[in-house]
């Protein structure tokens, strides 16, 4: 890409349907679009996206090409530039570990989680939960500081899913992609 490109954060939301994605990645292909970065999933049957798409073409522009993806009101499609953190994916922060929660459902499990994972100075870097009959499950992978104590943050969030009721672990990730 040229020096005058952009990192653009395209948002989609709406009704799942075969072929969203693959339309989508091709209108941006098409204004010169190099996807960096993106997650998807579907939430009870809606569709959820958000693309990093580094392109010389115009914000402007690229709306103009997603347009017809929201044209019958079933998909709504954002974009908005966002900083350009150099293709560094972010600031990592030292170690990745996954994170796995699951019981009976009930209000407070994530923020309760997520408060034990912060006052270690984690940083929660995906996340992702499901609600099945009868099961909550939450899945995440940590990045904690060097200097961390990943035992500290195990029994930590043992005492807190004790008191939430569901079962927690905290395993190492040992995988050089992260």
């Amino acid at each position: 890409m040229s020096d005058s490109s952009a990192v653009l954060a395209v948002t989609v939301i709406g009704d799942d349907r075969p072929g969203i994605i693959a339309e989508l990645t091709h209108a941006l292909a098409e204004v010169g679009g190099n996807l960096e970065d993106s997650t998807m999933t579907l939430l009870r049957g809606h569709f959820a996206m958000v693309v990093l798409v580094r392109t010389a073409a115009s914000q402007g522009t690229v709306e103009a090409a997603l347009a017809p993806l929201a044209a019958s009101g079933e998909l709504s499609v954002d974009v908005r530039a966002v900083a350009d953190r150099n293709g560094a994916g972010g600031v990592r922060l030292g170690r990745s570990f996954l994170l796995r929660v699951h019981g009976a459902d009930r209000p407070g499990i994530v923020a309760s989680i997520a408060g034990v994972v912060a006052t270690h100075q984690g940083n929660i870097v995906d996340l992702g939960t499901r609600l099945g009959p009868g099961l909550y499950i939450l899945m995440a992978e940590v990045e904690l500081p060097e200097t961390a104590d990943p035992e500290g943050l195990r029994r930590d969030l043992s005492r807190v899913a004790a008191d939430l009721g569901v079962d927690c672990s905290l395993a190492d990730v040992d995988d050089d992609v992260f």
